[in-house]
């Protein structure tokens, strides 16, 4: 019997989180633009510390499943995703990606990465929803979410400020039968 690796694509492979990824990380973590891409959070540059435990209690826990996302070629280290917030007995995950390499964007390596963690997640941990929230001004990712078969299902309405202006922030989901269909 033959079975395909979950992991790897045509341009990217999902590995482990390695130690000397924190030191990028936290790179990613100082600049204000990619932060306000990320998270809602206010943009605040984490230390290498603070980074490297959010890092390993993802890795220990049982409801995170975190991921390097690695050129194929060069193992160059260029973002992370991962499937977060396992709801065990409702069969759900919320999705989470950061490309922080501004080298790597427009390669395809996020579209590539979120159909590896999709098939990961609905083949190998029997997910039967995956989801997701975005900010309205983020319009790559929104491109990237909808490319690859999220459906958006709702809005909080006026929920992110940044300088002094109020975003919506968007909830996608993908069911198991609907990425069925489109893997036909």
């Amino acid at each position: 019997m033959y079975i395909n690796s979950l992991l790897l694509g045509n341009k990217v492979k999902l590995t482990s989180i390695k130690n000397d990824d924190i030191e990028k990380i936290c790179e990613w973590y100082n600049d204000a633009y990619l932060l306000r891409l990320f998270d809602t959070m206010p943009s605040y540059p984490y230390s290498e510390g603070h980074i490297t435990d959010w890092i390993k209690t993802r890795q220990e826990s049982n409801e995170h499943y975190m991921f390097a996302i690695r050129d194929k070629e060069t193992d160059e280290f260029v973002g992370y995703i991962d499937l977060n917030g396992i709801s065990w007995n409702n069969r759900v995950a919320n999705l989470s990606i950061g490309i922080g390499s501004s080298a790597a964007s427009g390669k395809g390596y996020g579209t590539e990465a979120m159909n590896l963690i999709l098939k990961f997640g609905f083949h190998e941990l029997n997910l039967h929803r995956i989801q997701l929230n975005v900010i309205s001004y983020n319009e790559p990712a929104i491109a990237l979410y909808e490319k690859v078969g999220f459906v958006r299902e709702g809005c909080y309405r006026e929920f992110v400020q940044r300088d002094g202006k109020k975003y919506d922030m968007y909830l996608y989901g993908i069911l198991y039968p609907e990425w069925l269909k489109l893997q036909a």
